[in-house]
């Protein structure tokens, strides 16, 4: 009797576009290049393709860089993380063919909002990994009843900081403090805003919870620290939440190493035969 090899045959992988070649970008690059099982690096794009190829001398199969808004014929799934201002650019295109788009720039989701009604619209999908945050699955969880507050107090080093929109036009020079200084309090919302390239996790937090509204948020700078931290408070009908992570940076002290294995991860369990976690 023959042997019917449809049953047999092993799907083609998934197409991966990595959007933005810094410290994230170039750790996703190395894990697909050493192999996530299913996928396949489709390509990348950098503001500077020369040094872009440099940096992906490494891959055993060279791949196409290309400016973002072409990444999308190459992939089925585009990982941003870039420059928050290019989201728009970066996710547009796969959302309208119903493709999904691994946000690392939730910040700029929240002033791109028209990309959520996009994503339901078209059938496209927009996930925010984890990143540098422990406990989402809880919070989302507790935010299937009633959430009365979700508070989380953010101290980083100085040189984390520096350049921050909302320190420069209020004035707040940190360069020089010898002690911890709380620069900024108010909603995940302003923080966005303020801190672009800093508090993508308070709005992480705040998609999973209560909304940048409702979400409070404390920034310290701490001269006399080395990792990035953060403290979460959640109080709810069904669990009152305390967590802390400390997170070792990569190069860039914006970022934590974290970041990049978050989304390896979510790779993982989005074409796993087990899902663990909500």
């Amino acid at each position: 009797m023959p042997v019917n090899d449809t049953f047999n045959a092993k799907p083609a992988p998934i197409r991966v576009a990595i959007a933005g070649l810094g410290a994230v970008g170039l750790a996703v690059a190395h894990a697909l290049n050493e192999g996530i099982d299913g996928y396949v690096l489709g390509a990348v794009s950098a503001r500077n393709k020369a040094a872009a190829a440099d940096r992906l001398a490494f891959l055993s199969e060279p791949v196409p860089i290309v400016a973002v808004e072409e990444l999308e014929s190459y992939a089925d799934i585009v990982i941003e993380c870039a420059p928050a201002e290019l989201l728009p650019k970066i996710a547009e295109s796969f959302l309208r063919a119903r493709k999904t788009v691994i946000i690392l720039s939730c910040g700029a989701l929240l002033r791109n909002e028209y990309l959520i009604e996009l994503a339901a619209e078209t059938g496209g999908k927009i996930i925010v990994p984890s990143g540098a945050l422990l406990g989402l699955d809880a919070v989302s969880a507790a935010a299937e009843g009633k959430i009365e507050s979700v508070k989380m107090v953010t101290r980083k080093p100085v040189g984390g900081l520096l350049g921050a929109p909302y320190l420069v036009e209020n004035n707040i020079d940190i360069s020089q403090i010898t002690e911890p200084m709380k620069v900024f309090d108010g909603t995940a919302r302003e923080a966005a805003v303020g801190f672009p390239a800093n508090l993508n996790v308070a709005v992480a937090l705040s998609l999973a919870g209560v909304g940048a509204d409702r979400t409070k948020l404390e920034i310290w700078a701490d001269p006399d620290l080395k990792l990035n931290t953060h403290k979460i408070s959640v109080r709810s009908d069904s669990a009152n939440l305390e967590m802390s992570i400390e997170n070792i940076p990569t190069d860039n002290p914006k970022t934590g190493r974290i970041t990049a294995l978050s989304v390896i991860a979510a790779l993982r369990k989005l074409n796993g035969p087990i899902r663990v976690g909500t």
